[in-house]
């Protein structure tokens, strides 16, 4: 399919697995943050709605920067780490990190807006007749804002896959371990006469992103109905 070769399929299958792996571990972070967001009152609430939406205000670079001086083997947090086996810096793993904290806005923001869509009677007449407060979100709440909740995991999923700067800047471009999509058309575009699989790649890139944004709108579509 568009005459992929072995290093551009490469770079496609490590951003799928990163861009799954990214959504996957952030969703239910994102659920209870959300959560937190739209049904509690505390002190603090708009320090933390400024800190999730941080990454969409700072430059990726800066984000990837941060990361790196974080985690890298020789910063405290980042040695103690190591120590039981989990590595960020220049390893894949990083890349799932940096590409969920920048798509973990987008994420909160979608499942935080599904939530406030629901009827806060509707939990409390499920309380009232005996369900805890747990159970309720769990039977009430959460099934009533799931397009909102796949709608913020197909959104997360695409700027997982289309994140560049914080990547780059923390895990480098290594070919097999960290260079994903984005940072394999940027490699080739380095290269004299490599336009074919920077061109190939962009097309790979331009469909993903617009699948899941007709998937992310029909979600809302159908939530909005509801």
């Amino acid at each position: 399919m568009l005459g992929l070769g072995p290093e551009e399929w490469a770079a496609v299958a490590l951003s799928l697995k990163v861009a799954f792996t990214a959504t996957l571990v952030s969703l239910p972070l994102a659920i209870w943050v959300a959560h937190l967001l739209a049904r509690k009152s505390f002190r603090g609430k708009q320090v933390l709605n400024a800190l999730v939406h941080l990454p969409l205000i700072l430059p990726p670079v800066v984000t990837g920067y941060l990361l790196l001086l974080t985690f890298n083997a020789q910063a405290p947090l980042g040695a103690a780490l190591a120590q039981i086996g989990i590595v960020f810096s220049f390893r894949w793993t990083g890349a799932v990190l940096a590409a969920g904290i920048m798509a973990f806005p987008l994420m909160v923001r979608a499942i935080r807006l599904g939530f406030e869509a629901v009827d806060p009677k509707l939990e409390e007449a499920a309380t009232t007749l005996g369900a805890s407060p747990w159970r309720a979100f769990a039977t009430v709440t959460l099934p009533l804002s799931l397009p909102s909740v796949v709608a913020g995991a197909v959104l997360a999923f695409a700027k997982a896959m289309g994140e560049f700067g914080a990547t780059i800047t923390f895990v480098a471009s290594i070919p097999g371990e960290t260079r994903t999509l984005p940072s394999a058309i940027y490699a080739f575009l380095q290269v004299p006469g490599a336009e074919g699989p920077a061109i190939r790649l962009t097309v790979v890139a331009i469909f993903i992103a617009v699948s899941a944004l007709l998937i992310s709108e029909w979600l809302a579509a159908r939530a909005a109905r509801r």
